[in-house]
């Protein structure tokens, strides 16, 4: 079975502006520039994502006010792998656009492009993990939750529930409840009792994504629906430019993942670190913690 993968990199980055400003020198959202290492956070994502997907089946959502800054680093792409959006309408009308270019049936992983981790191999192992999960039980949405090292206020928490399957080197539990930037003793209280990070990477079958979509916002769904699922072709771009007028703004993990937790599960992720470079405190510690590391080897 041949899996595929979504790369979103169509935000705009306003939180991390000022930073990505002073090490770039413009206004280039974050998955464009070199904030940790020699490659973009776009390069680095993708080049995890090529070690389990063929580049025809690596799609990339971007938007098309950011085309002098994504354009260089996806020249060698097959062109019809790079999505581009007219403008940013959130993850969750990036994801819909994405999954009508793919066969309904393989599994497709679901990437920010915005992260750091620090094992790409021992990572894209577990994102394996979860795309076999899916291959057994295609009625699931299977998200990776990051082992907790501290009670992170900024970040979204999943509590897992009950095992779902335990056989193999990845279990996976039920997602018991989402909560969204807790408190310090919430926080403090996940830690304790085993809750794990939600790093919105997720598989799911591409059908059964796009149902999860279509229950929770179908007005998003069908809104979608003339699109054509190749674009690229005179006058296309026009009509996606009059459907993403009309849209609202939606946000996958708000909107979509914290309406119906009891349809999703969880992939444990331990032994590695991981970070949302989200938040430029977050960068900066990140920054830090990768120079100490080398300095150490």
């Amino acid at each position: 079975m041949s899996y595929s993968a979504i790369v979103l990199a169509g935000g705009d980055g306003t939180r991390l502006q000022a930073l990505t400003r002073a090490l770039a020198g413009d206004d280039r959202p974050k998955q464009f520039c070199r904030i940790l290492g020699y490659e973009t956070l776009l390069e680095q994502t993708r080049r995890r994502a090529l070690m389990l997907v063929d580049s025809e089946r690596l799609l990339t959502v971007v938007t098309h006010r950011h085309e002098r800054f994504y354009a260089p680093l996806l020249a060698d792409a097959p062109p019809q792998s790079v999505i581009v959006q007219p403008e940013n309408r959130g993850t969750a009308t990036a994801i819909v656009l994405a999954l009508r270019c793919l066969h309904p049936e393989h599994p497709v992983i679901v990437l920010p492009s915005d992260h750091y981790v620090s094992d790409d191999a021992a990572f894209m192992a577990r994102v394996e993990g979860a795309c076999e999960a899916v291959l057994a039980r295609p009625d699931l949405v299977v998200l990776l939750g990051i082992a907790a090292d501290r009670p992170e206020v900024e970040f979204g928490w999943i509590e897992p529930g009950a095992l779902i399957l335990g056989a193999g080197p990845w279990p996976l539990y039920r997602v018991a409840r989402f909560r969204e930037k807790p408190g310090l003793a919430v926080a403090a209280r996940l830690v304790r009792q085993g809750g794990l990070w939600n790093s919105f990477v997720l598989v799911a079958r591409a059908s059964t994504l796009t149902g999860l979509i279509r229950r929770a916002v179908p007005g998003l769904v069908e809104g979608l629906a003339a699109v054509p699922a190749r674009l690229g072709r005179p006058g296309e771009d026009d009509v996606l430019g009059r459907i993403y007028a009309g849209l609202p703004s939606t946000d996958f993990s708000r909107h979509v993942l914290q309406r119906y937790p009891e349809d999703l599960a969880v992939l444990p992720v331990t032994g590695l670190g991981w970070n949302d470079l989200g938040d430029p405190g977050r960068v900066l510690a990140t920054r830090a913690r990768a120079r100490s590391a080398l300095v150490s080897a």
